[in-house]
């Protein structure tokens, strides 16, 4: 039963809720169109939203076009089986979802994090279920001072806030200034990141023998997230799972 100064408390946050909706109405954060509740889609929006849904690659969460028996995997991960779990991704990345992910990197909608974790936590629920930490990819302290925030530390800060799973913001570093990786091919991209992270000493003990949750907002061709899973499991990680808000999906075949 709830005490009357906790009652009172969520009346007030109704109220408050409610006053704020009336002189700034929620907006889809995808269209801008007015919608009933904060962090709500849009319809036309969501439908322009592709989401990452089975058949799936088992390790890399690579979308297949076709239905396959038991757990099967992708080409990539035959050839070159990584070394993390599992890696999933709430969407594929396209004009819709790049247009919310690019807002939210580089134009402060920090808000829109809140839209984001009921969707990574669809995809990720096996591995929150068994996940004792989670770990942003790191920023060049160069890049965190002129985009003041990372991103991917955001978005592990609301999941952990929601799954109870610890959250260390700065488990790793990066060591080295990267070049971006926007235009770089597969190659390119696992040379540019080589050597790139550490995890850094006074986490050491934190990460050791834990399951730990990669986070970062876009995994592409996973040159970054299996550099980084190589230097977890070498810290002493039992087991590194990959979770990302959207992939880059290029047709294997």
């Amino acid at each position: 039963m709830q005490t009357f100064p906790e009652h009172a408390r969520m009346q007030a946050q109704r109220y408050l809720s409610f006053a704020l909706d009336m002189i700034l109405p929620p907006r889809c954060v995808v269209s801008g169109n007015i919608v009933e509740t904060q962090g709500m889609i849009s319809p036309k929006a969501w439908a322009e939203l592709d989401f990452i849904a089975t058949p799936l690659c088992e390790c890399c969460g690579f979308p297949f076009d076709f239905e396959v028996d038991g757990e099967a995997l992708c080409t990539a991960c035959l050839a070159y089986p990584p070394r993390f779990e599992s890696a999933r991704a709430a969407l594929k990345y396209n004009d819709a979802s790049r247009h919310i992910i690019l807002g939210f990197k580089h134009a402060d909608k920090t808000h829109l994090v809140k839209t984001f974790v009921p969707w990574l936590m669809r995809v990720g629920e096996e591995m929150v279920a068994e996940g004792d930490v989670i770990v942003p990819v790191p920023l060049h302290r160069w890049r965190l001072i002129g985009r003041r925030y990372n991103q991917a530390a955001l978005i592990g800060q609301a999941l952990a806030q929601e799954t109870g799973v610890a959250h260390i913001p700065d488990a790793m570093t990066r060591v080295r200034a990267t070049a971006s990786q926007g235009h770089l091919s597969a190659k390119e991209r696992h040379k540019n990141v080589k050597s790139a992270f550490a995890v850094h000493e006074r986490h050491v003990v934190a990460i050791k023998g834990k399951t730990v949750i990669l986070v970062d907002d876009v995994y592409t061709t996973g040159a970054t997230a299996k550099e980084c899973t190589k230097v977890l499991l070498k810290a002493g990680a039992a087991k590194v799972h990959v979770l990302a808000l959207a992939r880059v999906v290029h047709n294997q075949f």
